[in-house]
């Protein structure tokens, strides 16, 4: 046990500075104190011998080899990490050894997604720096640890989070009756988190910015002209959008908003944007001020 206690500290100094970058092929998940069995997953005749770290681990009252199989008799943090077996100087197989993390953040806490339409994907964003690698699945093969789960691992850091792409086999043109089911895992010093949320994906969809194509005199008004955005989901009579105009007047620069698209004629400037009329989702952002001059 001494070796394996050596190594435990020297690799978890390592992992508190670096972290484990993806999920390993292959790993176990324990809870603090709980035993664990590791087995050696390619088939061999004989004897194995199983290592930490690519250091030998010492055999004691806490550690016992059996066969093909390790038994840990109480999960310890300097116990994490890989571990390999070797029948002699050939490397069989690896298995990581992660300790499932206390409970802590909600889901809504550490990820939010989103869809700018009701094609078939949709993007969540992970924003907790403190796991250094992530990945979601959708459907109850993921939320149970399923081998047939489909997972979308993350790529790069950038932009305050990491950004995953998923996709569904939802329906745009029918009610919408079927939730979705989406799992996240995420590691942390070689603790892992699991979490996972259903919602439906009305629940989450926020449209991109529309775009103004011009506003046309009318009388004492004006006739603001609105396109959906380009990445909104078509044909546009059947998905439709409603829009809010803010503008501001040029007499006293007062500030005040319309769902009409007929407006005001003394403007200065004016911006949009624009939700599902029938949802009524989230509001997308709005455009950049546009100045009025006629």
């Amino acid at each position: 046990m001494r070796t394996l206690w050596i190594f435990g500290l020297l690799f978890i100094s390592l992992t508190e500075a670096y972290g484990l970058k993806y999920f390993p092929e292959n790993f176990v998940v324990a809870k603090r104190g709980d035993p664990v069995t590791l087995t050696c997953t390619t088939k061999t005749d004989g004897a194995v011998t199983w290592k930490f770290e690519d250091d030998e681990i010492d055999i004691d009252d806490n550690i016992q080899a059996d066969g093909k199989n390790l038994a840990v008799s109480e999960v310890a943090d300097i116990m994490l990490g890989e571990y390999t077996c070797w029948r002699g100087n050939q490397k069989l197989s690896s298995t990581h050894l992660l300790m499932e993390a206390d409970e802590g953040e909600e889901f809504d806490s550490l990820i939010k997604c989103r869809a700018k339409s009701y094609d078939c994907n949709f993007s969540c964003k992970w924003t907790n720096s403190r796991y250094t690698a992530v990945r979601l699945g959708l459907g109850p093969d993921c939320s149970e640890g399923g081998k047939s789960c489909h997972w979308v691992s993350s790529g790069v850091w950038q932009d305050g989070g990491f950004q995953l792409e998923l996709s569904h086999t939802l329906s745009p043109y029918t009610e919408e009756s079927t939730m979705l089911e989406l799992t996240a895992e995420a590691i942390s010093d070689h603790q892992i988190i699991r979490r996972t949320k259903r919602f439906y994906l009305r629940d989450i969809v926020q449209p991109d910015s529309p775009q103004i194509v011009n506003c046309q005199e009318v009388e004492q008004d004006l006739n603001v002209t609105i396109d959906p955005p380009s990445s909104w989901s078509t044909p546009h009579s059947f998905f439709s959008l409603e829009h809010e105009i803010e503008y501001t007047l040029k007499d006293d620069g007062e500030t005040r908003r319309s769902l009409s698209a007929l407006i005001p004629k003394r403007i200065s400037k004016l911006r949009v944007r624009s939700r599902d009329s029938l949802v009524q989702s989230t509001w997308s952002q709005w455009t950049p001020w546009k100045n009025v001059t006629y």
